[in-house]
């Protein structure tokens, strides 16, 4: 269970998913991703615009580099940068892509301890690519263990990330209460395929 501070905007359900071995993408996956088949998720300026007004509740500046993930998928698609990486963040940045909505998915066993949502409040950062690149998390609402914040609406922590051996994911959608029937629906679409992949919930 994640332990989850007050926030009157927040709607972040999650779910933990295993795999027995190295996960392959699913041609739906794949295609949804690509968006070549339809989807029954849409994102509109109402959905942008909720997301982003979560991310600032804690006073978070979400824009720039900093947006939230959901819209560099959007932009690193129309610039023909999207590509598959693994089942797992496949399956993530598809339905990320098509809702909407952020969506963190981490290796759960590179976190320690107990977890729990909570926005930062202190000048703090993690870093976030191979290159060791850091995000700025102060205002932001983040996931954390025991070692600090792991996970966040924007980018999560290269610490928690999902590798070639990773068989025991949490997955976490970032969504908003004014948004609840779209991640609702999310959650549903997420977790099937997840399951055309081999995924265990």
């Amino acid at each position: 269970m994640i332990s989850v501070a007050p926030h009157e905007k927040l709607y972040a359900p999650y779910f933990r998913c295993s795999f027995t071995a190295e996960p392959q993408s699913s041609a739906r996956v794949l295609d949804l991703l690509a968006k070549r088949v339809p989807c029954p998720l849409t994102c509109d300026d109402n959905v942008r615009s909720e997301v982003r007004a979560l991310l600032r509740y804690g006073g978070f500046k979400a824009s720039g580099r900093s947006k939230p993930a959901s819209e560099y998928l959007e932009k690193a698609f129309q610039d023909g940068f999207l590509n598959p990486i693994n089942a797992m963040v496949d399956c993530c940045n598809a339905v990320s892509l098509h809702s909407g909505l952020p969506i963190s998915v981490i290796d759960l066993e590179r976190t320690q301890g107990a977890l729990k949502l909570e926005i930062v409040a202190e000048k703090q950062s993690y870093v976030f690519n191979p290159s060791g690149q850091e995000l700025d998390l102060k205002g932001l609402i983040c996931l954390w263990d025991e070692q600090g914040p792991c996970a966040s609406p924007v980018k999560d922590s290269q610490r928690s990330k999902t590798q070639s051996d990773t068989r025991q994911t949490l997955c976490l959608i970032w969504g908003s209460q004014s948004l609840r029937s779209q991640v609702d629906a999310a959650l549903a679409l997420y977790q099937e395929l997840l399951q055309d992949c081999g995924g265990h919930l």
